[in-house]
């Protein structure tokens, strides 16, 4: 099986390489050229040392690449799920955002776009992956992590994928190469490799060279067949997640309807060196964790390139170069112009020999007429226009002009300046909306995680979108603390109280992805526009005071919100659902409904008090009647005459 694999491997991996070879080989030049400053071809270099002539690198692409790349970071993409079906649920929906947000945060995530769109930029690639590791060394819980790839050229795709954001690739290698000694210690158990053996194998070749070994995660995914069910309380759901929950459907009578067969895919990653499985990891979701984040895509004849911000604007850079230093060489032999003089003149001074490079204090000449200096002839202007030629080819071609670099430009008016702003994003537009791209299926890889790796009940951390933490619970059930008009707890259907649930292993969700400003830059702006509608509105500050000083960054600001906020009219506190004073009114309610409860019982004690006294007085007035008609019989007086009541 593993001879099978490690074969499998190598061919996919000779395809790989083939299949990108074109791509790195420009990527490393493009990547060397602007970002290294590695602008001069080696023989004109050597030619030029040769001669003691200058050989000068004025790099001017990098302001380029650094402007697309802060534009990415200034505004974040962020990853927003929507509830799909009938079993998904709103709340759950913003509770796995808090979660992805969380995520992201945990692990660093604004680190790995980062690096993936300034490698898109610089060489026309770049990418990051999804993880999944320990949450800490002394717990088997697992966290979701979002990882940079520092190195692009470790990473190899599927040659025939044809979507933006690798959603279809069935293999894909990240791999490094370790030497004999070090992969020996990282791998002990491993098989010895035999670099004495002649690797005529092209194949071979590739993961076996100077003495040192390829170690690759070896990526494939395949179509499997699943067994969707149909259950009586209308979800739906695969035979093995209902496996899981089987239990609690039998005690609420969830019975199977029905069941059909369906296609899907699972993923697995072994690590191999060429030569044998070094470990083999089942992966839970159904995509290859590895996103890619293109730069400039052109596909000739099904075949793509992939390109970055400078490919075509190296040799307007190689002219300014060129120009920038023929005009600093003809300024440097100022100071060496010959001197011209009277056969014989420079005899009597050895020092004439030095005059071009040493200030002497005097020289002394042979003859009448005294020696002259060459005059300098200036800087031609055709160089000085080919300089200036070549930097506006380089913004030209890049579509980034002085406007959108921050310079002076021709522009005056603040439209035309934001014009030509406007001009240079839309321009360059299409890297951020690839690295959108790539970020939106890094979101469906991580909501096709959750369910699986997030399936038992916990406590978790999710953060808010100011990013605020909060702990709550999920996959059990959570008590409401609902409480009726009769201040008893509110009972659900099986007489129990009234809970919810966060089940983050039901419903379908969908991902979307919003480019804009961080929440810090989006609140600076809020509070700036409410300041200035204060100003233009002042009867609106007592109704949005709270919100405004919630926006600024003063300290205690918090705290005078809060103020502001107590101080809101009683309407508007009812309308926006203050939590103190929901929970003071709700205390309120539950003091009324305690008073009217002994309210109803005093009045129970009075009747009953009341009806005891009337006792007491019915047994006095037949305790005297029958005393009185003692008498009259003694007396033989009539009853009636006797005053009795009969």
């Amino acid at each position: 099986m593993d001879k099978d694999i490690i074969k499998d491997a190598k061919e996919a991996f000779k395809q790989c390489e083939e299949s990108e070879a074109d791509n790195r080989e420009t990527a490393l030049e493009d990547l060397q050229f602007g970002r290294m400053g590695e602008q001069w071809e080696e023989k004109d270099k050597q030619s030029r040392d040769q001669d003691g002539r200058p050989c000068m690198t004025f790099n001017k692409l990098p302001a380029f690449v650094r402007q697309i790349v802060n534009d990415a970071r200034q505004n974040k993409p962020s990853i927003k799920v929507h509830p799909v079906d009938d079993t998904a649920d709103p709340d759950t929906a913003e509770i796995l955002n808090g979660v992805i947000r969380n995520i992201e945060v945990q692990s660093r995530a604004d680190v790995a776009y980062d690096t993936a769109i300034d490698s898109a930029v610089s060489c026309g690639f770049g990418y990051f992956r999804v993880d999944v590791e320990y949450a800490s060394d002394d717990s088997f819980d697992r966290d979701i992590k979002i990882n940079r790839i520092a190195n692009p050229f470790t990473v190899f795709g599927d040659p025939t994928s044809t979507e933006a954001d690798s959603s279809d690739w069935n293999v894909a290698f990240v791999t490094e190469m370790l030497k004999a000694d070090d992969f020996e210690k990282q791998y002990p158990d491993a098989e010895k490799v035999d670099f004495e053996t002649d690797f005529t194998d092209e194949k071979d070749r590739l993961w076996f060279q100077d003495k040192s070994v390829r170690i690759a995660e070896y990526w494939t995914r395949g179509e499997v067949s699943k067994v969707l069910l149909q259950l009586s309380d209308g979800q739906v759901m695969l035979a093995e997640d209902y496996a899981r929950h089987k239990e609690d459907f039998d005690q609420f009578g969830i019975t199977v309807e029905g069941e059909r067969d369906v296609s899907s895919h699972e993923a697995v990653q072994h690590i191999i060196n060429g030569q044998e499985v070094l470990e083999t990891n089942e992966w839970a979701g159904k995509w290859i964790p590895i996103i890619p984040v293109y730069g400039d895509e052109v596909n000739v004849e099904g075949k793509r390139h992939f390109q970055s911000l400078i490919h075509f604007s190296k040799d307007a850079q190689r002219s300014y170069n060129y120009h920038r230093t023929t005009a600093a060489e003809v300024v440097a032999l100022q100071p060496k112009a010959p001197w011209i003089g009277k056969a014989g003149s420079f005899d009597e001074d050895p020092r004439w020999a030095t005059a071009n490079s040493v200030s002497h204090p005097y020289l002394e000449y042979d003859g009448d007429v005294p020696p002259q200096r060459q005059p300098f002839a200036s800087v031609p202007t055709g160089i000085v226009n080919e300089a200036l030629a070549a930097a506006d080819d380089m913004k030209a071609i890049m579509g980034l002009h002085d406007a959108s670099l921050g310079a002076r430009s021709n522009e005056t008016s603040g439209r035309a300046i934001l014009a030509r702003q406007r001009e240079g994003d839309v321009s360059t537009f299409h890297f951020l909306d690839n690295m959108t791209r790539a970020i939106r299926h890094a979101g469906s890889i991580v909501v096709d995680l959750i369910p699986k790796v997030y399936s038992q009940p916990r406590v978790m951390r999710i953060m808010g979108e100011d990013e605020t933490p909060q702990n709550v619970q999920v996959n059990q059930p959570i008590p409401t603390g609902e409480v009726g008009p009769d201040g008893q707890p509110v009972l659900d259907e099986q007489g129990q109280p009234a809970s919810r649930i966060y089940d983050l292993t039901a419903g379908k969700y969908d991902v979307t992805v919003k480019a804009g400003p961080n929440f810090t830059t989006r609140r600076e702006e809020a509070a700036t526009q409410m300041t200035e509608l204060i100003r233009s509105f002042p009867d609106a500050a007592p109704v949005i005071g709270d919100i405004l000083a919630e926006s600024l960054d003063w300290p205690k600001a918090d705290e005078i919100a809060k103020r502001l906020k107590s101080m809101l009219p009683q309407q508007v506190q009812a309308e926006q659902g203050n939590p103190e004073a929901d929970a003071l009114k709700q205390q309120m309610q539950q003091g009324l409904q305690a008073f009217q409860a002994l309210q109803a019982e005093l009045e129970a004690l009075k009747a009953e008090k009341s009806l005891e006294s009337r006792e007491l007085e019915i047994k006095e007035f037949e305790a005297k009647t029958d005393r009185m008609e003692a008498e009259a019989k003694m007396a033989q007086i009539p009853v009636g005459q006797a005053g009795l009541p009969y």
